[in-house]
């Protein structure tokens, strides 16, 4: 079982990274992937925006998570990279820069985001829903997983990302209840809500996906009472990573949390009936996305 600490003690463990975490780096992988990218108009990817550890296996094999609906998130949560602030209006463009870059690179699967835009009235469901169909009509045999905020739990938002065609809605439940103050604007109950109202509006055609991350606090016990809450709610895709902060500026790392307990949540959470886990250090919501998207496709 995990130890619970408190999560506002400051110690070596935040600044020195175990062996378990030291992960080798392609530069020119990643150089390559971001000049593609501006090619069609400088679109941005919450790889970079959020200094994604695995941006460069990721980039290296030509896959990216995108970031629609801009760069700038409404929220100021305190383990998150993004930029905070007032966001820019809508860019219908994007729909077709986001189709390009997916048909120029040949990308058989991809992952759709966004930060929080509470500016919105939908909270940016209808660019969500034009970016996916567009995939889908112009590239018929991808896949699209979409990853949205919580739109402040509007059902019309919901209803209409369902109706996108998207193989996969994810919505990260991020941590355990006891630790929700890093999540500001957000609360544990209506991302519990929020995935189950997408499981009870989509039914079967929908597969629902979320996150954890560890190393923040959290114990054992908390984190398979999440678990089962996910379960209750209908979502069987479940990912858990390490938290990292992105700069001294951020929620502190609290335990680095070893593999072997990684392996140990994922039996848990298989035993428990989920239909797909990824947990590992470095597993992140969108990392090896097309594990999940072949997944859903055999279900």
């Amino acid at each position: 079982m995990t130890q619970n600490i408190n999560v506002n003690i400051k110690s070596e463990v935040a600044y020195k990274k175990p062996e378990w975490l030291r992960k080798k780096l392609n530069p020119s992988a990643q150089i390559e992937m971001e000049n593609l990218l501006k090619g069609v108009g400088g679109l941005h990817t919450i790889c970079q925006e959020a200094k994604c550890p695995n941006i460069s296996e990721c980039f290296s094999n030509k896959n990216a998570t995108f970031l629609i609906l801009g760069n700038i998130c409404t929220r100021r949560c305190t383990y998150c990279n993004v930029t905070t602030g007032m966001p820019n209006m809508v860019d219908e463009s994007e729909i077709k820069k986001v189709t390009t870059s997916v048909l120029s690179l040949g990308l058989k699967f991809v992952v759709i985001t966004s930060p929080a835009r509470d500016d919105l009235k939908d909270g940016g469901a209808e660019q969500f829903y034009k970016v996916t169909r567009d995939i889908i009509e112009k590239s018929p045999e991808t896949k699209v997983e979409i990853l949205i905020p919580d739109f402040k739990g509007s059902e019309d938002s919901l209803k209409r990302v369902i109706e996108s065609g998207a193989t996969i809605i994810g919505h990260n439940i991020e941590t355990v209840p006891s630790l929700y103050r890093i999540r500001r604007n957000g609360t544990y109950g209506r991302s519990l809500e929020v995935l189950r109202k997408l499981k009870e509006l989509g039914g079967e055609k929908v597969k629902t996906k979320s996150a954890l991350m560890v190393g923040l606090g959290e114990t054992e016990d908390e984190m398979i009472a999440v678990f089962q809450d996910l379960l209750t709610v209908g979502c069987k895709f479940l990912s858990i990573g390490q938290y990292l902060a992105p700069s001294g500026d951020f929620e502190k790392v609290v335990e680095f949390v070893k593999p072997e307990q990684f392996e140990k949540y994922e039996k848990i959470a298989y035993s428990m009936g989920f239909e797909f886990v990824k947990a590992s250090p470095y597993a992140r919501s969108s990392y090896m996305a097309h594990h999940y998207l072949n997944m859903a496709s055999a279900l």
